[in-house]
């Protein structure tokens, strides 16, 4: 099997991140693996798309590390190589990291992504869904009884009204953004940093509002979910428990926060349940869910992370799984071709 990953920069890219346990696992199995930044890509004349792409020289790593020492190596070249010759493409860049410096790469390689998807290349998370799924927007598409309370708004007058009508408390985060970046709690002693807090958070964008849950002092869960239903191998879950000790809110491990492995609550497991078909609808064949209590706080579909950080608690081999469902759809693209649309194929 040939993959290709797509990430935002091989420069950037870290040895805790779920590209690289993906890669390296892939690599085990004896699959081609191949790295490519979304700025890279090139449309021929001939109608194939191209890549600058950072191939792996070997097979056995002995850790991520390992893996991704040699990736980013100066002395490495990267290779062109062709992404609609290929089995598999998976979307790994966050758009996030885009905002600053190349606001345009995101969407531009979702419309390459697309293509590769009319050449035949099993692309995840379906690029056409993706598109839609660009911000925080998306994550209001779900049930409003699972979600927090929430105002999407560039008006300070608006969001102030918000925080009024929750008592003066509640969470405020850019609408594009992730890892617990730019997130702040609003409270009874922010008082006059109201201001500047509402001020920073607009500068680049819409700001979104939510509810403060209570519950999100002990932290969050993250669960893991593969073809719309959480990731399950050998009877354990792919979910753990993120917290942070000190007096930052943010549990996220970017932020600063640390995990502990915990089974899904009954709560996070009807959560899944309930997303399931919407996930399953859109594409969405990897994601990670973010729950507190009996919310789910966010939904993750850009770049699910915490595979490794499963694997490393549990001692199970997600991965692997993952990999191995892979192949699987590839075998299935190989039997049905051209009958099965990506989106399809995203969620059997």
């Amino acid at each position: 099997m040939r993959i290709i990953f797509i990430i935002n920069d091989i420069k950037t890219e870290k040895d805790n991140y779920t590209t690289i346990r993906l890669a390296r696992r892939a690599l085990k199995d004896r699959h081609r693996v191949a790295l490519i930044s979304l700025v890279d890509l090139t449309y021929q004349t001939s109608g194939e798309i191209t890549g600058a792409a950072s191939i792996p020289l070997g097979n056995d790593y002995k850790d991520d590390a390992e893996l991704l020492e040699e990736l980013q190596d100066p002395r490495q070249k990267k290779v062109h190589i062709s992404l609609t010759k290929v089995d598999v493409i998976l979307l790994r860049a966050d758009p996030a990291e885009e905002l600053a410096m190349r606001p345009w790469a995101p969407s531009s390689s979702l419309l390459f992504a697309q293509l590769a998807v009319k050449a035949g290349v099993i692309v995840l998370n379906d690029p056409y869904h993706l598109t839609d799924a660009s911000n925080k927007t998306y994550y209001q598409q779900y049930p409003a009884f699972i979600r927090p309370r929430t105002c999407i708004s560039r008006d300070p007058n608006e969001i102030k009204r918000f925080i009024e009508q929750e008592n003066g408390k509640a969470v405020i985060k850019p609408l594009q953004g992730s890892g617990g970046h730019g997130v702040f709690l609003i409270n009874e002693t922010s008082g006059n940093n109201i201001n500047q807090i509402i001020e920073a958070t607009i500068r680049y964008g819409y700001a979104i509002v939510q509810e403060y849950i209570p519950q999100a002092a002990e932290g969050d869960l993250r669960l893991i979910t593969l073809n719309g239903k959480p990731l399950k191998v050998n009877g354990v879950y792919a979910c753990f428990k993120r917290f942070n000790e000190t007096e930052d809110m943010r549990s996220n491990i970017t932020a600063g926060g640390s995990i502990e492995l915990s089974e899904p609550t009954q709560d996070a497991l009807e959560i899944a349940r309930i997303i399931g078909p919407q996930l399953k609808h859109d594409g969405m064949y990897l994601s990670g869910l973010d729950i507190v209590g009996d919310k789910m706080i966010e939904v993750n579909v850009d770049t699910p992370g915490g595979i490794n950080m499963a694997e490393d608690l549990t001692g199970e081999d997600f991965s692997g799984a993952i990999i191995n469902d892979l192949q699987r759809k590839v075998d299935l693209r190989n039997h049905y071709r051209g009958y099965l649309r990506n989106r399809e194929i995203a969620i059997m």
